[in-house]
């Protein structure tokens, strides 16, 4: 096999498999670290070790994204289950008006992509954490009574939107890589829950939702909502 030929098939190994984000590399790391030393003690341990080395790597993976073309698009900033659209004020720790705004909740499995990326191109206004509960993210509470940590977009129009990440009855941590003052791109990474979540979108007044409840959901990619004429 000539170097070219070598060449193009690793490219294409590398353009087939995702990248993984790097809050996983110390768990894949460890996990290959485990695999190795039990093969020596048991290679059916060490099997099971790998295995789930693998499973881990899967869980941090991070792959490429196209967000599509178009002005006034919100994406939606996981992968996963549209769970609820509903009115609802947005989360107090935000200091934010109190009237409800519309919020389209994404339930993340265990086998979807943990990676959140942004919902539209802008500066990052505000970054809140707040400590709280781990109820399963699926049941209606877990926006109010989760862990959580809500970031604050504001567009160069004025436009300015909510996302928060919520932790699950697994995810036990939280990372969110922006920083107020932070300009963002749609579509690009800023944050992680580690295994199972969540993630709320908070849509400003006027925008015309374009999901239904029990659709599927692509991080980066799916149209979320459409923003109307209607500024902060």
């Amino acid at each position: 096999m000539s170097a070219n030929s070598l060449g193009h098939a690793a490219r294409l190994v590398r353009d087939t498999l995702p990248p993984l984000h790097p809050a996983g590399r110390p768990f894949v790391a460890g996990g290959a670290v485990a695999t190795l030393l039990l093969r020596k003690f048991s290679p059916r341990l060490g099997l099971l070790a790998g295995l789930g080395t693998v499973a881990t790597a899967a869980f941090f993976r991070e792959p490429r994204r196209v967000p599509p073309t178009g002005d006034g698009l919100v994406l939606s900033a996981a992968d996963g289950l549209v769970s609820l659209i509903e009115d609802v004020p947005p989360p107090p720790e935000l200091g934010l008006p109190g009237q409800p705004l519309t919020r389209v909740s994404v339930f993340l499995s265990m086998f979807d992509v943990h990676v959140q990326r942004t919902p539209l191109s802008g500066t990052v206004e505000k970054v809140s954490y707040r400590p709280g509960a781990f109820l399963s993210a699926d049941l209606d509470k877990a926006s109010e009574d989760n862990e959580r940590n809500s970031v604050v977009l504001r567009t160069e129009d004025g436009t300015r939107l909510v996302v928060v990440q919520i932790a699950g009855l697994v995810a036990r941590r939280i990372l969110c890589q922006v920083g107020e003052g932070d300009h963002v791109e749609a579509g690009s990474t800023y944050g992680v829950i580690r295994f199972g979540s969540r993630v709320d979108t908070y849509l400003p007044p006027g925008s015309r939702v374009l999901v239904r409840k029990g659709q599927r959901t692509i991080g980066g990619e799916t149209p979320l909502a459409e923003l109307g004429a209607a500024k902060d």
